[in-house]
């Protein structure tokens, strides 16, 4: 009666099944992974961002690479702003994915260290790509600031080219150490996004809290996956035994077909 399963057809099909079982299995193993590192980052993200502020020079120094435990980590430091040295950041959106420039100004401590200062967005409707857009002024004087602690950015990391060769005062990418050449001076370690005082104006378009990542999406991908591994199975069953009685039947139905005109002589 299962001999038809050792015919080309269902024996591709027999195959073909036992391969998706282990390859859904493995489908579902990494949405797993993916679900933990979603729900690890998140749960970084969170505890960086609800910690005390504290100065930023007990959390970074000239040369330090800020790790994923300091990533958001609020910080707050006290100086001036230096905005004959400040630089826009080419192709970065807002809120509402609208094309423009970050702008990145020292920030000159107390002890002539500087902290690159990512003071927000605006937007990139000047006379020409070229031309250094109108930058709306920081408070002027000694002040007191607070942000997130950044990483410097990378090719690598953000998937954006540090495109050589742009116009005066524009960059790609915000690294502490291109940046501390540039200026001869010691910088540290990464960069924050100010988030307080608040700019006049509401320009710069400071940056928003960085979202959660949907790690329960990544939950539910593992458990369809390893269901759909559980199917594959049952499903292969109810196929065979779908076409084992239809080949049932049409043994019954044959030899009945053949009396008949047996019968009538």
């Amino acid at each position: 009666m299962y001999r038809f399963l050792l015919s080309r057809q269902w024996v591709i099909l027999t195959l073909i099944s036992l391969l998706l079982i282990p390859t859904m299995i493995r489908l579902g193993f990494w949405q797993k992974h993916r679900y933990e590192e979603r729900s690890a980052r998140n749960a970084l993200v969170a505890e960086a961002l609800n910690a005390k502020p504290v100065p930023v020079e007990q959390v970074t120094e000239p040369g330090h690479g800020v790790t994923r435990k300091e990533r958001y980590h609020t910080v707050t430091a006290t100086g001036t702003f230096d905005t004959a040295d400040e630089v826009v950041v080419r192709r970065r959106t807002n809120s509402d994915d609208e094309v423009g420039y970050h702008v990145l100004t020292p920030f000159v401590l107390a002890d002539g260290k500087v902290l690159l200062v990512n003071r927000g967005w605006i937007s990139s409707d000047g006379p020409s790509q070229t031309a250094f857009p109108k930058v709306p002024a920081p408070p002027g004087g000694q002040v007191t600031i607070q942000g997130r602690l950044m990483p410097d950015e990378t090719t690598a990391a953000s998937g954006i080219k540090d495109i050589k060769g742009l116009p005066a005062r524009q960059i790609m990418l915000i690294n502490s150490e291109e940046q501390a050449r540039r200026l001869g001076k010691q910088v540290l370690g990464g960069y924050i996004q100010q988030t307080a005082p608040e700019p006049k104006g509401a320009t710069p378009e400071q940056i928003s809290d960085p979202g959660k990542e949907d790690a329960p999406l990544n939950y539910a991908y593992m458990i369809q996956w390893w269901l759909f591994a559980a199917g594959v199975p049952y499903g292969w069953y109810v196929l065979v035994r779908r076409e084992a009685r239809a080949r049932e039947e049409a043994a019954k139905e044959q030899p009945a077909a053949e009396a008949e005109p047996a019968a009538a002589v």
